[in-house]
């Protein structure tokens, strides 16, 4: 019974933070602030497939404080060999950062043709938008559970919600066909939806966002 209150929660929280979030509000803004000096530190150089979010946690650091300390905006993206400054450590060198389990991994395969803080179709987007390269396949980003599950929700037509179990969620809107129902648990890579048209605008795309807790971050920050 209580498994089943707490899935109704979150749940209910999901829709709040599904119709708030959604739409034409401003996206949170990373304000840069200038970094003392003599603020103990080393710097971490950026390698392929390395991401924002996964370098904070090798170093046991929040996300968006190491973003706020090396200025990086809440739309850029890492690139390849790019020195990211890791506050308040003395040891000598940087730390390996491996990949694992928990990772995140690309949802479809395709282009982005809108970016996180962009404007498409007169509103801020929220995520990016992923256009098929080939097939439509749209699978789990990461494990976690089905949480929100919506047949026509809004202009995002078929909408679902994975909840990661530490604060961390992911969206897929705009699909065709959704292969899961509310309360699945899915895992990373596992096929969960086709990708689609809604509303007006009949272009085949997903609509990707990544959420810490009510708030939508740049999936750029998660994705190698």
């Amino acid at each position: 019974m209580l498994k089943n209150n707490r899935f109704y929660l979150l749940c209910s929280v999901y829709i709040f933070c599904a119709v708030n979030f959604f739409g034409c509000a401003t996206p949170p803004t990373i304000a840069p602030i200038v970094m003392p000096q003599g603020m103990p530190g080393i710097y971490h150089r950026v390698e392929r497939g390395q991401t924002l979010w996964k370098i904070a946690k090798t170093y046991s650091l929040d996300l968006d404080d190491l973003a706020r300390v090396n200025r990086i905006s809440d739309t850029a993206s890492l690139e390849v060999g790019q020195l990211i400054f890791i506050p308040n450590q003395k040891r000598q060198g940087p730390l390996p950062v491996i990949s694992s389990g928990d990772d995140f991994i690309w949802p479809l395969k395709g282009r982005v043709i809108a970016s996180f803080g962009s404007v498409y179709n007169d509103m801020i987007n929220k995520g990016i938008n992923i256009q098929p390269s080939g097939n439509s396949d749209v699978v789990a980003s990461r494990s976690g559970t089905v949480v929100f599950l919506s047949d026509n929700f809004g202009g995002f037509g078929k909408t679902l919600i994975v909840d990661h179990g530490d604060g961390l969620s992911t969206v897929y809107a705009r699909n065709l066909m959704v292969f899961v129902k509310a309360g699945d648990n899915v895992q990373k890579g596992q096929l969960i939806a086709k990708a689609g048209s809604a509303g007006r605008d009949r272009t085949v795309y997903l609509h990707f966002e990544v959420r810490k807790g009510y708030v939508s971050h740049n999936p750029y920050y998660y994705l190698p």
